[in-house]
């Protein structure tokens, strides 16, 4: 009997600039690449302005299934233009993969009040992503603080940057300080990513251990 493939489902979190944009849009990048369907959807509330809409064709092309608005759709709308589709509200009734990318912060995190089926869903993953040169997750206590915040979160990912000027050593030092704070709180660690050029320097895992993702930039196109 062949194998049945479990879907993966995880929604993306965290604090404004942390990555965890950009991080949810390479995630379903790399499921589709590796030939598995995904829906990628654009679940940000919090700042309709910075959203997956400017690349919504984009990776559509791609192969992706992207549940997003189209801007031509929101001008003029205001925060109005931020409300939730039918199609995102019944997301994880959807076949196959599914990544979601969640508005910065606690009230970011409100939205899976909204999700049909969040709370029972047994494959969900909420990943925080935590960029450790952001001053609400500067330091392991901070961290701490800030995730619990959030509510339900099953594990970190560690996206510590400088922008342009992040160096390896920064991510590095990323990785020993989201680990340690990922253990205190009894939680793992799902990567460290990087852009692909510092994800080369590092290799495949980093200092502490975790997977190094290697991240294509795409988000910097997506102001509008």
């Amino acid at each position: 009997m062949a194998e049945v493939e479990v879907p993966i489902i995880e929604a993306y979190v965290g604090e404004y600039a942390s990555g965890k944009s950009e991080n949810a849009v390479n995630r379903a990048v790399e499921l589709c690449r590796r030939g598995l369907p995904v829906t990628l959807v654009d679940l940000d509330t919090v700042e309709p302005c910075y959203t997956l809409r400017p690349i919504k064709h984009e990776l559509t092309a791609l192969g992706i299934d992207v549940v997003a608005w189209e801007t031509r759709d929101t001008l003029g709308l205001g925060e109005a233009g931020s409300v939730i589709q039918p199609a995102m509200r019944w997301v994880l009734k959807r076949k196959g993969n599914i990544i979601m990318d969640v508005g910065y912060g606690v009230h970011g995190a409100e939205i899976f009040n909204l999700i049909e089926g969040a709370d029972e869903n047994p494959l969900l993953k909420i990943i925080a992503v935590i960029n450790m040169s952001r001053p609400f997750t500067m330091d392991v206590e901070s961290i701490i603080e800030y995730v619990e915040t959030l509510g339900r979160v099953d594990a970190l990912l560690n996206n510590t940057h400088l922008a342009e000027e992040t160096t390896a050593k920064i991510v590095e030092l990323g990785a020993k300080g989201v680990t340690a704070a990922a253990k205190r709180m009894g939680l793992p660690v799902i990567a460290t990513a990087a852009v692909s050029y510092l994800a080369a320097e590092m290799g495949q895992t980093d200092c502490v251990g975790n997977p190094v993702w290697k991240l294509e930039r795409f988000m910097p196109r997506t102001f509008w």
